[in-house]
């Protein structure tokens, strides 16, 4: 009797009841993309549309339990790394996931929430560019994120250029600078790859709300595409088409007093399924 497969996709994320961010975000982008979703929470930030209320931690022994409760079971095809807050909780992440088979990795370093509330301690900056970087695939902050990495102000496409060599030179091994703050009609992303190549990928912008949990969308997609096999640039690419056309049909949506969520199901893909070996 034959017996099939689904590629899964693991989130290590923060948590958002008002369902647009975070893991919820996370979930609903590997299953709009025909991926099967697994999820490791980090830590419990009370939230809505309209910002972050408090942040509630989560033991370390117990997102370390939770990584290997997963890994030990459904081992993914792809992981989706998101909230981090603190040091301990990078070293817990690195140190679980070193115990187990390389898969590609994507890093959100989440640092500013889209209503600007800053979500990170300090300190934890140093641990993520230690211990996370170097074993990311492809890291992808937005232009707040890109400030506090690269130690500037980054306001301009020009600056995102010279942002995103420095970030490199951090020790990552390729970057996605998300230029979704951008005050203009077209919005420019850059991807730094690993030998330095920089591609521009180019978007209209639209007049709407609707942009809560876009980080963590495009960070989930580019794991889920990567979990389908694609290659780190096609990944890249796609991803970034998938957030366009969520946030475009969402853009009239009304969810919540602030900044409401996409629309993650705008074209759902079935479960993809391989018959196994």
């Amino acid at each position: 009797m034959k017996k099939y497969t689904s590629p899964s996709v693991l989130t290590i994320a923060g948590f958002d009841g008002s369902g647009g961010a975070g893991i919820q975000a996370d979930i609903k982008t590997f299953s709009a993309l025909g991926c099967f979703a697994t999820s490791v929470l980090t830590a419990l930030p009370v939230q809505n549309t309209q910002g972050v209320r408090k942040i509630y931690s989560i033991p370390e022994e117990a997102v370390a339990d939770q990584i290997e409760a997963i890994l030990d079971d459904i081992f993914p095809s792809a992981i989706k790394i998101g909230m981090v807050h603190t040091p301990q909780l990078v070293d817990i992440i690195a140190n679980t996931l070193n115990k187990y088979d390389k898969v590609p990795i994507v890093f959100d370093p989440v640092m500013v929430a889209t209503s600007g509330h800053r979500l990170i301690e300090e300190e934890t900056i140093t641990a993520i560019v230690q211990r996370l970087f170097p074993v990311a695939d492809v890291i992808t902050p937005n232009m707040d994120e890109a400030s506090i990495l690269a130690n500037m102000q980054v306001k301009t496409l020009d600056d995102m250029y010279t942002a995103g060599k420095r970030i490199l030179d951090l020790g990552c091994k390729s970057a996605l600078l998300k230029g979704g703050h951008q005050e203009t009609d077209i919005i420019t992303s850059l991807y730094f790859d690993e030998s330095g190549k920089i591609s521009s990928f180019e978007t209209e912008k639209f007049q709407t709300n609707n942009t809560h949990g876009s980080g963590c969308t495009l960070s989930s997609a580019i794991a889920a595409y990567l979990a389908q096999g694609k290659n780190i640039s096609d990944a890249v690419s796609l991803g970034q088409q998938y957030v366009f056309e969520a946030i475009k049909s969402a853009k009239d949506l009304k969810i919540g007093k602030g900044n409401g969520p996409l629309n993650h199901f705008f074209n759902p893909q079935k479960l993809i399924i391989h018959e196994m070996v």
